[in-house]
C-alpha cells in the first residue's frame, strides 16, 4: 500500500511533534515503558495503540523518544516508516537482544550492526533490481562508537543476520555465518535498515547478547539486565549527539 502518511496513523495516535527527532526502539512494549520510567525525565505517553507504547521525555536535558516495534521485520517496518515519514523522525536506534554467532562475541556483550543479511524477501517490494544490502547509518554507528568509548563499554561492530523465523527446521547455518564473520542473529535489523534507506533517514541496531547460538548458553536475568543497561546507555548517549 503506497500512500502519503500523515499523523496520526492507523498504528500511532501521537500528534505531529509528539516524537523527538531520535527514537529508541525496543521490541517489547513493556521495555519501552521501563526505559521511559528509569532513564528519561518527564516522560509522557504519546502512543498506546495496540499496546505498543511510545514515550517522549528528556535525557540529560535533550528530548528523546522511545517506542516499541513488536517482533519481526514486518512489524518494525510499519512503525519505522510511520515515524520517519508521518512524524519526521530523523533517527531510529533499535535496542534489542540477540544470539552470538561469532566466537569473539560473548554473553552480555553489546553489538552494533553495520549491515543485516537476511533470509527475508521483504526488500523485494522496493523494486530494486539487484541484491539489496540493508545497511546502518554511518553517522549513528560512528556516534555509538564514541558513546561506548566515553562510557567505557566494549562495543563489537560488524554484520548481523536478521531472520524471518525463530523456530525453524534444524538447518545449521552458523558455520557459514562464522566464516563470513557475522557477529550475531536477531529479527528486526534488516527491516529497520531498509526503511531508513528508503526514507533517507538514519537507522542503527544495537543488540545485547543474551544467548550463544553454538553452545546454547544463556544469560541469567541479572546478567541480561546488566547487558541491556549498557546497550540502553550507549543508545541514549548516541541519541543526544545525533
Amino acid at each position: 500500500m503506497a500512500k502519503n502518511l500523515t499523523a496520526p496513523t492507523w498504528h500511532n495516535s501521537a500528534l505531529p511533534g509528539d516524537f523527538a527527532k531520535t527514537v529508541l526502539m525496543p521490541g517489547d512494549p513493556k521495555r519501552s515503558a521501563w526505559i521511559a520510567r528509569n532513564y528519561l525525565e518527564d516522560a509522557v505517553l504519546v502512543n498506546d495503540v495496540r499496546g505498543v507504547q511510545g514515550y517522549t521525555g528528556f535525557y540529560k536535558g535533550r528530548r528523546v523518544s522511545v517506542m516499541a516495534s513488536g517482533m519481526g521485520i514486518p512489524a518494525v517496518s510499519i512503525y519505522a516508516r510511520e515515524l520517519f515519514t508521518a512524524y519526521d523522525v530523523d533517527n531510529i536506534i533499535r535496542i534489542g537482544t540477540a544470539g552470538a554467532i561469532s566466537p569473539e562475541v560473548h554473553l552480555m556483550d553489546v553489538v552494533a550492526g553495520t549491515s543485516a543479511s537476511t533470509d527475508s524477501n521483504f526488500g523485494a517490494h522496493f523494486g530494486f533490481p539487484f541484491v539489496l544490502a540493508p545497511t546502518a547509518s554511518f553517522e549513528l554507528l560512528y556516534r555509538a562508537r564514541q558513546a561506548a568509548d566515553r562510557l567505557g563499554y566494549p562495543l563489537h561492530i560488524g554484520p548481523l543476520y536478521c531472520s524471518d523465523t525463530l523456530y525453524d527446521d534444524d538447518i545449521d547455518y552458523d558455520p557459514v555465518m562464522r566464516k563470513m564473520h557475522v557477529l550475531a542473529a536477531e529479527m528486526e535489523s534488516a527491516g529497520l535498515y531498509l526503511e531508513g534507506m528508503r526514507c533517507g533517514k538514519n537507522a542503527l541496531c544495537l543488540c545485547a547478547i543474551v544467548e550463544d547460538t553454538s553452545s546454547g548458553a544463556e544469560t541469567s536475568p541479572e546478567e541480561s539486565e546488566i547487558a541491556i543497561d549498557r546497550m540502553v546507555r550507549i543508545a541514549l548517549e548516541t541519541a543526544i549527539e545525533s
